[in-house]
């Protein structure tokens, strides 16, 4: 099939399909005049990195993922150790998103939001940033 078909049943973007073979993830085989002629593997690998994407893994754990699924050797131990460090990096951000919500909720409430200039929003986005 071709890249507007593969992009169809993948739900990829054609735009991204290509940045994946620049890459390396997949590697279409090409017809004589050159295009891309996607396999039904091909397909569900593109399947499969769109739903590690749609999780938020990166591109480096998406080809460790591949290569853990195209192997059939593998131990689910491996798999199990980037989803777990994966999952440890969403709750950072998760916790950060918190502090971030709590300090601006707290300027919000700060600020009067009146005809006057003072504004402790931005006053607080003034200061120089100190890291503990």
């Amino acid at each position: 099939m071709n890249i507007g078909e593969a992009s169809t049943h993948s739900g990829l973007p054609a735009k991204t399909i290509r940045y994946y073979e620049d890459i390396g993830l997949i590697k279409p085989l090409r017809d004589a005049n050159g295009y891309r002629a996607f396999r039904q593997q091909d397909v569900h690998k593109l399947a499969f990195l769109s739903q590690a994407r749609a999780l938020g893994f990166s591109i480096e754990d998406c080809r460790n993922l591949l290569a853990l699924y195209e192997d059939q050797s593998r131990s689910s131990a491996d798999v199990k150790a980037i989803a777990r460090e994966h999952l440890g990096q969403i709750e950072t951000k998760i916790a950060d998103l918190r502090d971030m919500q709590e300090t601006l909720s707290h300027l919000i409430d700060a600020c009067a939001g009146d005809h006057r200039p003072d504004c402790p929003i931005l006053n607080s986005l003034g200061k120089p940033r100190i890291k503990p």
